[in-house]
């Protein structure tokens, strides 16, 4: 929506929600999530008795989540 008195978006417009709602929910949700995938797959790797070294750890767990919010998204919708 166009601000009638200039090129300003006006305050609270469509066009900047998603920003807005983005900002208010990645400032909680992406240290979360990040801490609980990590956690689990610590888990995993001890649970499974595996040894890597710190970059193979680091590689397979960026890998790891990659996969995993794959998945979240195809659940929610996303593509």
């Amino acid at each position: 929506m166009k601000n009638p008195f200039g090129d300003q978006q006006v305050p609270g417009a469509y066009h900047n929600l998603k920003e807005r709602i983005y900002k208010r929910v990645s400032a909680g949700v992406n240290d979360r999530i990040f801490g609980m995938a990590q956690k689990a797959y610590e888990h995993a790797l001890n649970e499974e008795n595996i040894v890597l070294s710190r970059p193979e750890r680091k590689r397979l767990f960026s890998q790891i989540l990659k996969q995993v919010l794959e998945d979240v998204l195809k659940k929610a919708g996303g593509t």
